[in-house]
């Protein structure tokens, strides 16, 4: 019979148009615009709607999800220390070269100092593979979850400065808790083991 598949095709639609319906009835007002609503729809036994109404709806983003970089920094005594020591080496590793890097020098004498006075990001060039981040020996650099960056300016709103990178480590913790804890308790054993070690040769 022609036009079997169109009313196949319609039957499904149709189908799930009651569905929504009647789930909608069992679940309320809960089943939308709230997080709960969101996740129920996510599960293999949901019936009726899939989409999300974006952006007052969002899907909950998984710990690993990585997106452009950001630099962390500590908070002592009130005092920003960023962790970041200019050596270069995310710059070196960064497949499309979208970092850029001025080591800070002391005014006085002129050395270089263990800092950067200027660190930048072209997120247009970023393909957010993360390896600034893996290879970074310090831990001072790490993937952001903020995706929502689309701007009219290029130079202001794609190129991200050191002022606009920077966060701090508690942000981190919050947008991934797991990774966090891991990273904490690798740095107490290793501490640990470096007291360990002293106290042998002392």
């Amino acid at each position: 019979m022609k036009g079997q598949g169109i009313l196949k095709g319609l039957g499904v639609t149709l189908k799930h148009l009651i569905d929504t319906y009647l789930e909608d009835i069992k679940a309320g007002k809960d089943r939308y615009y709230t997080e709960e609503g969101v996740r129920q729809r996510m599960t293999s036994d949901t019936k009726g709607i899939f989409t999300v109404n974006y952006p007052e709806e969002r899907l909950p983003l998984a710990e690993a999800f990585r997106f452009v970089p950001f630099l962390v920094y500590d908070e002592e005594d009130g005092e920003q220390i960023v962790r970041c020591t200019a050596c270069g080496i995310c710059s070196k590793v960064c497949p499309s070269q979208c970092i850029w890097i001025t080591r800070a020098e002391d005014p006085e004498t002129g050395k270089p100092l263990k800092t950067p006075a200027e660190f930048a990001i072209d997120i247009d060039l970023c393909m957010n593979c993360g390896y600034c981040a893996e290879y970074c020996p310090f831990d001072a650099i790490k993937m952001d979850h903020d995706f929502e960056l689309a701007g009219y300016e290029r130079m202001e709103a794609n190129i991200h400065l050191k002022d606009r990178l920077l966060k701090p480590a508690s942000y981190y913790a919050e947008i991934r808790p797991l990774n966090y804890a891991l990273e904490q308790k690798a740095k107490a054993e290793l501490a640990e083991r470096k007291a360990a070690r002293r106290a042998k040769v002392d």
